[in-house]
């Protein structure tokens, strides 16, 4: 193919994990895996539900909200971070100039207020949100955790170990890579048998490899250990990342910092969580796919693909990078080509500006070409009222191909019929030059 490859990468999930990847996959789609991503105190919350020791606080979306959870702490050394689904909060930039979304050392309740005020309702813009930046429509305000060390702690599913598997460090603190590429011999790896859990001790081995600086931090770790992998399996995770894992200077473990990932297709039995979600942080035409139960990836060109099926997305995506133009997205309507499924993809389509020509590549398996012929039509009528704003092709292959030809030559909407793939991927490529 001309952009997939075989290829091992670093998959960078905010704040600080990565994860190596092993996978034939489109390069522009790679990191694209949808999971449920919640916010940390949202993580912090289910955590602390299963047992997990997290630091005191409270989350606010006024200002003044902030001031009573400042209030509240009674303490005069505080933190407050904006809650944006990004890594690099801290050295990130507000879009009115304000600097910082992770401020530590605050002494009053009305800094804090102050504080929040010049963070929420406003854009963060880090390393990882590109310019556009992410919304701030929360603030997390905690006490700040006294540290004598930091530690590194994850579970994360791996298909090399069949199941979850532990990676974990008695330094921590900083990112796992910059661990990892330091001292090797510092990161600790431990498979965990997904049908028994953990192994009688075996919490304890992990804390003790940890190198704790007493008894009683390294047995609140093991019981921390437990909680987090309770919280693991019992809330269907793909990832439970805690950085840092810090020792107190009176021998408690706290997780300050946490982020957990969601496997989407627990969401049937994982409802409180995933109704959780917050869709101000996502991309809107992600938003929208994902109502419809549709694979959308939004990548950089401008020509629409819409396919059902994986593999010929990926294939559609080749031929029109092989005949001189970019694709704008990968749409795969799944198994049934249906109306309203269709609707709901040249709406999304439709939404976006960079869209300058739109390529239909359906094979007709079990579904039947004519009914597809149909559907397009009337998914047309439906967004456009008619043809369609930018031009559109037409490839159609498999159970009565002959029927569904005739539907649209014989309809009144405006679009290009390709004859095989290669024909109808010269066609859009030409239509938007």
């Amino acid at each position: 193919g001309c952009h997939y490859e075989v290829k091992t990468m670093l998959v960078r999930r905010a704040p600080h994990t990565a994860r190596l990847v092993a996978s034939r996959v489109p390069l522009q789609a790679a990191a694209s895996k949808r999971n449920l991503n919640l916010h940390e105190y949202q993580s912090a919350a289910i955590m602390r539900d299963h047992g997990v020791t997290t630091p005191k606080g409270g989350v606010a979306k006024t200002a003044e909200d902030a001031y009573a959870a400042a209030k509240a702490l009674n303490s005069d050394n505080m933190v407050i971070k904006a809650q944006v689904l990004a890594g690099g909060r801290g050295l990130g930039t507000f879009e009115n100039g304000f600097k910082g979304g992770v401020h530590v050392g605050i002494k009053t309740p009305e800094e804090v207020r102050d504080m929040a005020a010049k963070m929420l309702g406003q854009k963060l813009i880090t390393k990882q949100t590109g310019a556009d930046g992410r919304i701030c429509n929360t603030v997390q305000v905690v006490e700040t955790v006294q540290s004598k060390s930091e530690k590194y702690f994850a579970i994360l599913m791996d298909r090399s170990f069949g199941g979850p598997v532990v990676v974990a460090s008695a330094k921590g603190g900083v990112t796992i890579e910059d661990i990892a590429e330091e001292d090797p011999s510092a990161i600790i790896k431990e498979p965990i048998n997904i049908m028994t859990g953990l192994a009688p001790g075996q919490a304890m081995s992990i804390a003790k490899k940890m190198n704790f600086s007493c008894d009683k931090a390294t047995e609140a770790a093991a019981k921390n250990i437990e909680a987090l992998y309770d919280t693991f399996t019992k809330c269907d995770c793909t990832m439970v990342e805690v950085n840092p894992f810090t020792e107190t200077p009176d021998g408690s473990v706290v997780a300050v910092d946490a982020k957990v990932n969601f496997d989407d297709n627990a969401d049937f039995r994982q409802k409180k969580i995933h109704e959780q979600r917050d869709t101000s942080q996502e991309d809107p035409l992600d938003v929208q796919a994902a109502a419809h139960d549709l694979n959308f990836i939004n990548l950089d060109g401008n020509i629409a693909c819409l396919v059902n099926g994986a593999g010929l997305a990926m294939a559609t995506m080749d031929i029109i990078k092989l005949k001189g133009g970019e694709p704008a997205n990968f749409l795969d309507l799944g198994g049934g080509v249906t109306t309203p499924a269709v609707v709901a993809a040249f709406k999304i389509l439709d939404s976006d500006p960079k869209v300058q020509g739109i390529l239909v590549n359906i094979f007709g398996g079990i579904v039947n070409c004519a009914t597809v012929a149909q559907g397009i039509i009337d998914a047309a009528e439906a967004v456009w009222g008619g043809s369609p704003k930018v031009p559109l092709v037409v490839r159609l292959q498999g159970n009565n191909v002959e029927g569904a030809m005739k539907i649209m030559e014989n309809s009144s909407i405006k679009c290009i019929l390709g004859n095989d793939l290669n024909d109808a991927a010269e066609k859009v490529v030409a239509a938007v030059k």
